[in-house]
């Protein structure tokens, strides 16, 4: 399961026991997979701030995850001919060994060796500031998605309004990949050629009629140029002076014809166009698969395949595939900012979790600081079971919370939230299901 339930207990002798006896009956019925979750020390300053800090910490927990979700999404969107490939893009860099930041690592493996950044949280700051630091680093990372991701967009919006000219009928679609300047007598000062829209049940009286409905059309000049599931597209050639009588004759035998006038260089514009908007829009993402090597330890090594556009040349000696696929050789600019980036905010959204269990810890638990957290990945069809077990082995630590969890019309004083969201220990959820 990706799920996670991230919970904490006083850490005096009782509650340490309390852990213990959790632990083996988890364990014997194998309810949940349980780690110790290590958070550092923090300077607390004053409960006021830390009432005004869990608040925060609650709304920025929310934006955080929503944040990696619509990063997450841009990946599939991004990926849209290689979707199998997603999950395996959405990955975490390193931060469980400092020799081993260079790693790629599942999101699941990083949560469960989960270890404080000092160097980009550092622990000694005061605690408002650390979350300082969190929110300004999502809200930039939000910033620039929204630009790209709308740059991405407008460059799909322009491509697919094209594709949709070329996807019409004959009397509304483009007409540049059909039509070539041998179809048309141009540069003429008394003849023009017409296209024509023919209904398919109509082919035969208009191969007989076309030279008769008006005077000075050529005769033979006619040719079929495409067909779609109503009809035909026909060049005829006539003088220009009886364009407008030919054209109401055609229209009384239901025979349409196209406005439509020959410009090689709009035609070549159009063209370049459409295979401009295409490159720019593969550009974005170039074939990267990203795979763990068979029987893979906890720490899985990485090794990354990479398929250029056009014909793959030999890889420079001497760098290994790792060390091209950190360096991003391969993708696009939007898929390599997005990996980079999606780490980035997915690595400060588990902080914000251990943020979080430390602030819920001081304000439940008290001063001085003493508390020991947990991370536990309950078993698949387990978790009604591994809930009860938690609200038995902690039940002593909030009595009236722990009874009104069995009924529900028991109320805790002074509590604003839902009693299903209190528990009598600390308790935060992680759901790594990112995609809808």
């Amino acid at each position: 399961m990706s799920e996670f339930w991230l919970i904490s207990a006083p850490g005096d002798k009782e509650n340490l026991q309390a852990l213990e006896r959790m632990n083996t009956v988890t364990s014997k019925s194998n309810l949940s997979y349980n780690t110790k979750f290590v958070i550092p020390d923090f300077k607390v300053g004053t409960l006021d701030s830390l009432v005004g800090l869990s608040d925060e910490l609650g709304k920025l927990d929310a934006f955080a995850e929503s944040l990696i979700k619509r990063m997450a999404q841009s990946v599939v969107d991004v990926m849209e001919d290689a979707k199998g490939k997603v999950q395996e893009n959405l990955l975490a860099n390193g931060g469980l060994k400092d020799k081993m930041k260079c790693l790629k690592i599942d999101l699941t493996s990083f949560v469960t060796h989960f270890e404080w950044d000092m160097a980009k949280y550092p622990a000694k700051q005061p605690l408002v500031s650390v979350v300082d630091t969190v929110a300004k680093q999502l809200a930039q990372i939000e910033t620039d998605l929204k630009s790209r991701t709308a740059s991405y967009n407008t460059l799909k919006t322009n491509l697919e309004n094209l594709e949709r000219k070329s996807m019409g009928n004959l009397f509304t679609r483009t007409l540049s990949d059909i039509v070539s300047k041998e179809d048309f007598v141009l540069d003429s000062e008394y003849l023009i050629t017409l296209l024509v829209i023919v209904p398919k049940p109509s082919y035969t009286q208009w191969q007989k009629t076309y030279e008769s409905l008006s005077d000075m059309v050529v005769p033979r000049s006619t040719k079929l140029l495409a067909e779609d599931n109503e009809g035909g597209l026909f060049t005829v050639t006539l003088f220009r002076k009886v364009i407008d009588d030919f054209k109401i004759k055609a229209k009384e035998n239901k025979f349409t014809v196209r406005e439509y006038y020959y410009d090689e260089k709009e035609i070549k514009r159009e063209r370049e166009e459409m295979t401009r908007l295409l490159s720019d829009k593969k550009q974005q993402y170039q074939t990267s698969c990203v795979a763990l090597k068979k029987g893979s330890s906890t720490l899985p090594d990485h090794r990354v395949k990479v398929t250029p556009l056009g014909s793959p040349d030999r890889p420079p000696a001497g760098r290994t595939d790792r060390e091209r696929e950190s360096e991003g050789e391969g993708e696009g600019p939007l898929l390599r900012w997005l990996k980079v980036n999606f780490s980035e905010a997915f690595i400060a959204w588990i902080h914000i979790k251990a943020l979080r269990v430390f602030v819920e810890s001081v304000l439940r638990y008290g001063l001085p600081v003493n508390f020991q957290a947990v991370l536990l990945q309950p078993k698949k069809s387990s978790t009604k079971r591994l809930r009860e077990v938690l609200n038995s082995v902690f039940r002593h630590l909030d009595q009236v919370a722990a009874a009104s969890i069995l009924d529900a019309s028991v109320e805790i004083p002074g509590l604003q939230l839902n009693n299903q969201d209190y528990f009598p220990y600390v308790y935060f959820h992680i759901d790594l299901s990112l995609l809808d």
